[in-house]
Order: structure tokens, then sequence, then C-alpha cells
């Protein structure tokens, strides 16, 4: 192998070695994020009541019913009246934990735009797809992607 050969392969080695380095960066930065973000999202709590305060409702941030509370006058409610507004407060709640757990993703998942897939520099190769599916929440499943 001549010089000029054995030269432009060290020099697309290199290349290509940078772009890994970077998108290993960019993966540990990103995955420091996604910690702290789960970590917030794990103690989150929203609530949302009824116009009257009559029913208050909890949610987690996956919008799981952590807590319900109910007055005397609620209580007094016809029962399918009480029903209906039970669950559109905890609708309201749910509705407010999506929102607050999509924005607190939305960085995260803007970030994956501009990185490149591994698989799209080395041909095969792990892909981010899944991950920036899981945080525009398109993603299949309810947990998140495996690393």
């Amino acid at each position: 192998m001549d010089r000029w050969k054995r030269e432009g392969l060290r020099s697309a080695n290199n290349g290509l070695r940078n772009q890994v380095e970077r998108l290993v960066d960019s993966y540990e930065e990103q995955q420091s994020r996604l910690s702290e973000i789960y970590r917030q999202l794990e103690t989150l709590r929203l609530q949302a009541g009824s116009s009257d305060g009559s029913v208050g409702a909890t949610v987690d941030a996956n919008g799981v019913l952590a807590d319900l509370s109910l007055t005397a006058a609620a209580l007094r409610r016809p029962p399918d009246e009480l029903a209906r507004l039970i669950v559109q407060v905890a609708q309201e709640a749910a509705r407010r934990a999506r929102e607050h757990s999509e924005s607190a993703a939305a960085p995260v998942a803007a970030s994956l735009d501009g990185e490149p897939d591994l698989s799209d520099i080395l041909g095969e190769g792990p892909t981010l797809r899944d991950i920036r599916e899981f945080f525009r929440g398109t993603h299949t499943s309810a947990d998140p992607p495996a690393p």
C-alpha cells in the first residue's frame, strides 16, 4: 500500500473516530439529562379540582390517580353526577401531567434531532430513533427504550 493511500485511510479513520467520539459525548450528556428528568418525574404530583372545590384529584407524572379528595358537598351529589365529576377532574389532572412530562422531555428530544444515529455512521449499530420516539410520545411502550 502506498503512502498516499495509507494517509487517506488514516485520515478517514480519524474522521470516523471523531464522529463516534462526538456521538458518545452527546449520548453521555443526554443520559445525564435524562436521569435528572426521570428523578423529577418520579416525584411529580399534579392536581386538579372541580370549580366548586368539592372534588380534587392528584396524579403522578404518568397520569395515574394518586389521591382523591371529596368534600361533604360532593357526597350529596347524585352518584352518576359525582362519578362524572370525579372522572372529569382526574382527566384534567392527567392532562396537566402529560403536558408537564412532554415539556420536561422536549429539550432532550430536540437535542437528539441534531444527532446522527450510530447506524448512519457505521452502517450497522444501535439506533437513537426509539429514544426520539419515546420523548415525542410516539413510542409504543410505556417503558423507556433500553440504552
